[in-house]
């Protein structure tokens, strides 16, 4: 028999966003396959904390219960080295660098939006789906990714690394609904997680302290503390420590005003200190530039720059540089611009 409906692999987490994007998928006609990633082994054994997080087997099984409810099959894929390699490790080195990084940005450029379309191909599915809040419109010939329906959930900025190439093959069922649409949808197909909170924290460090998780990983660039004038302040255990605009752990004695992370050099070690006013910047430059549309904007436009992913998007204006590096330059100043974290540009939605 030939079986006409379009076959589209759907990456689940377990949570409420990717289930429904499942069931959505599933009412529109297509042949939904769930597939859950297994990133690591699980280190917290005879404990609870990954409930907290996602990929938990709690999580497995609310995929695998979707699925059963839809008739969709569903596997679990081994991707424990690959998720060690470019997603834990490229971690571990950042911060060894003195950056901050995001790692469920190369978690989605490296697993979801890479090795994911090696799996879709060879089970022959056409298409792939996420339970992301975000939109893609065609226009002129040219796929864009767009701000989700929710602005509240938009999770547009940890898509920018996407192409052509694979935007045309990728779905975003969720981003045309509400949070609280999304989970009504999921009451009304009786799925027992429709009401799970949203994970919040970096997967594999559950417990939220990345210092933890850095101990005996990396080896760590000491060095001191200077204040904005160059005045020796104290030693420090590490560069790891530190991020752009940090106020948490900088125990100074004697001091009356609150201070800052300024800047952190990652060849000698120095950190340097200072009042939140002095964290205001006005430009920066990236590199490893995507444009999604698959074509170079023209120099001196006017755009919306966001520089992390809970930041609000500021009006600036895009200069392109040489060696495929851009310039930002913002209408007014923006608070602890960050190395290590992506600029995402935008205009409109």
């Amino acid at each position: 028999m030939v079986n006409n409906k379009k076959r589209v692999l759907v990456a689940m987490s377990g949570g409420v966003d990717s289930s429904v994007a499942a069931v959505l998928l599933h009412e529109q006609g297509y042949e939904v396959i769930g597939v859950t990633m297994r990133l690591f082994d699980n280190p917290f054994k005879n404990s609870n904390v990954l409930n907290k997080s996602c990929c938990s087997m709690d999580d497995v099984n609310d995929a695998r219960k979707t699925c059963s409810v839809i008739g969709a099959r569903h596997y679990y894929t081994n991707m424990v080295d690959e998720f060690k390699n470019k997603v834990m490790n490229k971690f571990v080195n950042e911060y060894h660098k003195g950056r901050t990084p995001h790692p469920c940005l190369s978690c989605n450029h490296s697993l979801k939006f890479d090795s994911l379309f090696k799996k879709a191909d060879e089970l022959g599915a056409e298409y792939i789906a996420t339970g992301h809040h975000a939109k893609i419109t065609l226009n002129q010939g040219k796929y864009n990714v767009e701000k989700a329906e929710d602005n509240n959930k938009d999770q547009s900025y940890v898509l920018f690394t996407l192409q052509q190439e694979k935007l045309k093959r990728l779905l975003f069922p969720v981003g045309h609904y509400s949070k609280e649409d999304i989970r009504e949808i999921a009451k009304k197909y009786e799925l027992s997680h429709a009401d799970k909170p949203d994970s919040q924290d970096i997967c594999f460090i559950p417990k939220g302290n990345y210092r933890d998780f850095l101990k005996g990983k990396i080896k760590p660039i000491k060095g001191y503390m200077y204040d904005e004038d160059g005045n020796k302040i104290k030693e420090h255990e590490g560069i790891h420590n530190f991020t752009i605009g940090q106020r948490k752990g900088i125990e100074i004695g004697g001091l009356n005003k609150k201070v800052y992370v300024k800047s952190i050099n990652n060849k000698n070690g120095d950190v340097v200190i200072s009042e939140n006013e002095s964290l205001f910047e006005k430009e920066l430059i990236a590199d490893q530039v995507n444009w999604t549309d698959g074509y170079v904007p023209k120099n001196n436009i006017k755009i919306k720059a966001k520089i992390r992913y809970n930041a609000i998007e500021k009006e600036a204006t895009l200069k392109l540089l040489e060696n495929d590096l851009i310039s930002i330059i913002f209408d007014s100043p923006v608070r602890a611009i960050t190395p290590g974290q992506p600029v995402v540009l935008y205009q409109d939605s």
